[in-house]
């Protein structure tokens, strides 16, 4: 049975690697164009199964100043509702400057996170992974980097969206330790949105899908925020 899976992105971030992407033109032909997050959702549709299904979110750089709570509530909810996993495409560009509630990934997010009832039948919370892509350069420094000294990986979570911090390192038990430059070290599954590079997911896509699932069923270990603050 295929997969249902809505993605959260910010349809025209450019500050990604580029993909060699060409598009057709009227008067030209076929023309390389320039990279931009919502390609690798068309890369991403190749790498899953052919039965999976994608929902897209963001299509056009919409921006949300204009319309009310309880219409971005409602044009999600009808996006959202019937998908079990969110993907999340972490991405250098992916914030702007307007406050977080104006702008479409962090209510995707929230909504994702959230259950509602419709006809008698209440959703659950989604799976929810972040994509990491990687930058114009191929790095994903913006936002992982590795920590040679204590063998592991430092995540820069000050750059992300609140909601996606509040769901990181937000597991209510967490095994840590002490490494010898001081810094705290989380084991195993420590965050209810797991992180992963898009080279390491492109290598196994179902292995992490399915660990997405498997952290939504074990939801109550973690303590987990809904709201845009």
């Amino acid at each position: 049975m295929g997969r249902k899976v809505f993605v959260s992105y910010k349809y025209g971030d450019t500050q990604v690697q580029d993909l060699n992407v060409y598009e057709d033109s009227n008067w030209f032909g076929r023309q390389k164009v320039q990279t931009k997050a919502r390609h690798y959702v068309n890369e991403l549709a190749k790498i899953l199964d052919n039965e999976d299904h994608i929902y897209k979110g963001e299509d056009d750089g919409q921006s949300l100043a204009d319309f009310s709570d309880e219409y971005i509530a409602s044009a999600l909810r009808d996006k959202i509702y019937d998908s079990s996993i969110t993907i999340v495409l972490v991405s250098k560009g992916m914030k702007s400057y307007n406050a977080e509630k104006e702008q479409w990934m962090p209510w995707e997010i929230s909504y994702s996170l959230k259950e509602y009832t419709r006809n008698g039948r209440t959703s659950l919370s989604n799976g929810i992974l972040a994509l990491v892509l990687p930058d114009e350069s191929g790095s994903y420094s913006y936002f992982l980097n590795k920590d040679s000294v204590c063998n592991c990986t430092n995540y820069n979570t000050t750059f992300l969206f609140q909601i996606l911090r509040d769901n990181m390192f937000n597991k209510k038990e967490s095994e840590t330790y002490v490494c010898s430059n001081g810094s705290i070290i989380h084991r195993g599954e420590f965050s209810y949105i797991k992180a992963i590079k898009w080279e390491e997911f492109k290598s196994n896509p179902n292995y992490y899908l399915n660990k997405a699932i498997e952290l939504r069923d074990s939801k109550e270990n973690y303590n987990i925020t809904k709201a845009i603050k």
